[in-house]
Order: structure tokens, then C-alpha cells, then sequence
């Protein structure tokens, strides 16, 4: 086991080296990457009650399950302290806060944390929300915290953030496009330029993984077998309402999310198909024993996932969210 640790170090330690190379490929100048007031309504102009009441009529246009959903991805994007505290005890990577990992995760912590304010700012305007109920709801999947199944495991951790990444891509465009749908093309605006956010971050945690897959492919690929045989849990499985346990909120936001076809069972597999696909998993040899038995799991997973989703029905609407008024 203290084998494995210390590969993982050295590991990590090159990837580090590539890391640092690579920022400014993946992460945007602060001075220039979009800022939350440049969608709002600036408090500051005359023109700012009119502004809101624009937005607000907007708004009224939206379903039922689009708010919802809506309301649910910013919840998960204000937990960010979880993800920042999570990510900066992950094992063998530096601690340097002149550099390294930290420096990656302090860079990304801040580009991530304009989505949050963004939504959140949007909702309490759009009178369409009890922000009272959402807030609740943020503290509890801050407070709670989350167990992923990662451990601090770097391996595992990156591929995590990888999947995750991808989702959240996929959940922001498709809300972007259902807001276009029902008339606000600046919600629509806005999803859309924090989807792209989150497709720069997925391709950033794809290729570290992408030089881990080079450097030690069998640990590597056993680090991805064993995620996709736990499933990949997304921090929206913590979410809950006032007076419900820790969980019970994530089956309805899923359900909205289902309907609305934003995030469904196939996006799940179509991610794992494109992960597969960057890690060239199929065509990797020079594999030990392990590693080929986790490949070839990994490689007819896709199947086996596709023949349960087609089962899955298009769930009814039969709950009503706390978080939405009326």
C-alpha cells in the first residue's frame, strides 16, 4: 500500500508540473472573464426598477420545472466551500500556496463562485422564488457536507470533477435553451456563459487524467472502474428542503430535470462514452491483469447502462418544491 502512495506522489507531482503549464489554457484572466454585473440591473441607473420588472415578466414565462431545476443547480453551485475544502485535501498534491494544486484550486474556486452569485441574484429579482426556503436548503448541503466516494484519493478525485464537470456543462446549455424557449433569453444568456465555464474546467480535470492514464494506466484505470461501479454521485444527491432528511429532494429534482430532458439517464452514459473516448480506454494496452479486467468493465458499461435507461419512464409531476412561490 505505501507503494502506491508514493507512485501516486510522484504522479502528482508531474501532473503538477503540467498543471501550472496549462492554467492559463483552461482559467480566464480575472480582469477580463464576464463578472455577475454584467447581466443584472445595475442599482446605480434610473432605469433599474424598470429593469426588474422586465426581468420579472420574463421570468413569469418560465415552467413550473425549469425554475425548479433552476433553483436546484444554484443550490449546488453556492455549496462551492464543500468543493474548494474537499479538493484541497486531496493526497499527494501540493500544499504550496505560492503554486501548485493550491494555486489551481484557489483560481478555479473563484471562477467557479460568479455562478453562484449570478443565479442567486437572478432568482431573488425574479420574485418567482421563496429565497428564504432556497437558503435554508444552501446551508444544509454546505453543513452536511458529502461523501462522492473518492477518498482523497487524486485518481479518483480528478475523474470525478471530470464526470461532474460535463454534467454540469450539459444541465447549464440545456437550461440556457428551455429559458430561450419560454421567452428570457437573459436567463438563457446567462446559463449559456456559465456552461461554457464549466466546459473549459471539464476539459482541464480531463486532460490531468488524461497524463495520469500515461504515466500509470493500471492504477488509473482501476481508479475509473471502481467510480463507475459506485456510480458517480453528483452533489445534488445531498440536497434537501426544511423538515426532510438529507436526500429526499434530489428524486423530485431529478424527476423536473428528466421531464424537461436536461439531465436524463442517457446524458449519464453519454458522458462515460466521451470520457472513453478521451482516455483512449478501449485501445490501451500494456495493462496488467487487473487493469485489462477494469477496461473491459469499463468498455461494455456503456451497454448495460443504455438497456436501463430505455426501461426508465418519463416520470409524472406529483411534488411541489418549497422553494418555488405559488
Amino acid at each position: 500500500m505505501r507503494f502506491f502512495e508514493e507512485k501516486r506522489r510522484e504522479v502528482m507531482k508531474h501532473i503538477e508540473i503540467y498543471m501550472l503549464e496549462k492554467m492559463p489554457d483552461y482559467l480566464k484572466p480575472i480582469e477580463s472573464i464576464w463578472q455577475p454585473s454584467d447581466f443584472l440591473p445595475d442599482a446605480s441607473r434610473d432605469t433599474f426598477f424598470d429593469e426588474v420588472k422586465e426581468l420579472q415578466e420574463s421570468a413569469r414565462g418560465l415552467s413550473y420545472d425549469l425554475v425548479a431545476v433552476l433553483i436546484g443547480d444554484t443550490i449546488t453551485e453556492e455549496a462551492l466551500p464543500t468543493y474548494e475544502s474537499w479538493l484541497s485535501m486531496v493526497e499527494g498534491v501540493s500544499t504550496d500556496e505560492e503554486g501548485g494544486w493550491m494555486k489551481w484550486n484557489r483560481h478555479w474556486t473563484a471562477e467557479e463562485n460568479r455562478h453562484g452569485d449570478l443565479l442567486n441574484k437572478y432568482l431573488y429579482l425574479s420574485g418567482r422564488v421563496n429565497m428564504r426556503m432556497m437558503e435554508v436548503s444552501t446551508q444544509y448541503l454546505i453543513a452536511d457536507g458529502f461523501d462522492i466516494g473518492t477518498g482523497a484519493d487524486p485518481y479518483r478525485n480528478f475523474i470525478y470533477t471530470s464526470f461532474q464537470e460535463l454534467a454540469t456543462n450539459i444541465s447549464h446549455r440545456r437550461v440556457a435553451s428551455s429559458a430561450k424557449r419560454d421567452g428570457d433569453a437573459l436567463l438563457s444568456k446567462m446559463c449559456g456563459v456559465i456552461a461554457s465555464d464549466e466546459a473549459r474546467h471539464a476539459k482541464a480535470y480531463i486532460d490531468f487524467i488524461r497524463k495520469v492514464f500515461e504515466i500509470d494506466p493500471n492504477e488509473a484505470m482501476i481508479a475509473f472502474e471502481d467510480m463507475m461501479r459506485k456510480k458517480i454521485v453528483m452533489p445534488a444527491h445531498f440536497l434537501r428542503e426544511v423538515g426532510l432528511k438529507v436526500g429526499q429532494t434530489f428524486g423530485h429534482f431529478t424527476d423536473a430535470a428528466q421531464r424537461l430532458g436536461i439531465y436524463t439517464a442517457v446524458d449519464y452514459v453519454d458522458i462515460l462514452k466521451d470520457l472513453l473516448v478521451e482516455w483512449s480506454i478501449e485501445s490501451m494496452t500494456d495493462l496488467n491483469g487487473a487493469g485489462e479486467k477494469a477496461r473491459d468493465y469499463l468498455v461494455k458499461l456503456p451497454d448495460r447502462l443504455l438497456r436501463v435507461a430505455d426501461r426508465m419512464k418519463n416520470p409524472m409531476l406529483e411534488y411541489k418544491f418549497s422553494w418555488i412561490n405559488g
